[in-house]
């Protein structure tokens, strides 16, 4: 099969397309023919060592996608060969950046129908992320009031969303060029981070989502109120010692399972939620959708259509 490989830790030099073996499902896995994959911020990371050069190369990038069941493992059942499916690859081992991807069966769901393939494979991450921060770790509840970081981006844009759905007051930051879109996704307030300091614009939030970290979350803890929270995931370590100790600071573990893509179908399926793909490359530019990604800059998400 054709796949997007990594063949060491030199940022984008690493990358080239190659013909590979098709993988091999196990017991427990689903062979997915990749129609389409996400292109996350975390793949980028990883070519330049974020997450450690231990993994056997040349390796397959990418972590969700969509497609139709190819081939199933001999313990997998309620799925057959031709399902369209949406759902998370195990990154250790096998990534969606090609032709076929194999996903454990336990982290797929079914496509909901009224969503295009590039749609369907652009939620798995960023809604499941945005889940975990959103509600998992931050227990936003109607009424209550959110800032989220980034908002423009694959996991800020869904939480917009799903904040709003949940009846919270959201507030978002993004760039100049982005405030509108994030707007259009229904937050209530939409700061610009390059006109001032955020921290001074909203105050009285029981969450912060924190999809950037460092110094951005320091100055995060005055926007909040007593016994508020800052949910994170997979972003820089703040340096500076905690500024109030009456504020908690959770990770947001994601977790990848059927029945939480299921509530992400639902979610998108009654519209309160809609995928924000902003760009489509095909398997042979991935590397202009990698650089699209990695300039830290793109709206929504960005996308492979292996059409």
């Amino acid at each position: 099969m054709k796949a997007l490989t990594l063949n060491g830790y030199d940022g984008l030099a690493s990358l080239k397309i190659a013909e590979v073996a098709t993988p091999e499902p196990g017991p427990n896995d689903v062979l997915v023919k990749v129609t389409a994959a996400s292109v996350n911020p975390v793949d980028g990371k990883i070519t330049r060592g974020y997450a450690g050069t231990s993994r056997p190369l040349p390796h397959v990038l990418g972590r969700d996608c969509a497609g139709t069941v190819a081939k199933l493992g001999s313990a997998v059942t309620g799925l057959k060969v031709g399902d369209e499916v949406y759902g998370v690859a195990d990154p250790t081992r096998w990534g969606t950046h090609a032709e076929y991807a194999v996903c454990p069966a336990a982290t797929l769901a079914r496509k909901p129908a009224v969503l295009s393939e590039v749609d369907a494979a652009s939620l798995p991450i960023a809604g499941l992320s945005a889940h975990a921060g959103i509600v998992t770790a931050g227990q936003l509840g109607r009424g209550q009031r959110v800032l989220i970081h980034a908002g423009a981006g694959g996991v800020g844009s869904f939480a917009v969303q799903h904040a709003k759905h949940i009846g919270a007051h959201v507030a978002a930051t993004a760039g100049a060029k982005n405030v509108d879109f994030v707007r259009s996704l229904g937050a209530d307030q939409v700061i610009d981070y390059t006109k001032g300091d955020f921290s001074k614009q909203i105050k009285d939030c029981d969450l912060v989502f924190d999809l950037i970290g460092g110094d951005v979350r320091y100055r995060s803890f005055p926007v909040l109120k007593a016994g508020g929270v800052i949910s994170h995931i997979s972003v820089p370590a703040m340096t500076q010692t905690p500024p109030r100790s009456d504020v908690a600071v959770k990770p947001a573990a994601v977790k990848y399972d059927t029945a939480l893509l299921d509530e992400i179908s639902k979610l998108v399926v009654s519209k309160a939620v809609k995928p924000t793909v902003t760009a489509t490359y095909s398997l042979g530019d991935a590397l202009k959708a990698y650089e699209h990604v990695m300039t830290g800059h793109a709206r929504g998400k960005v996308m492979l259509s292996m059409h």
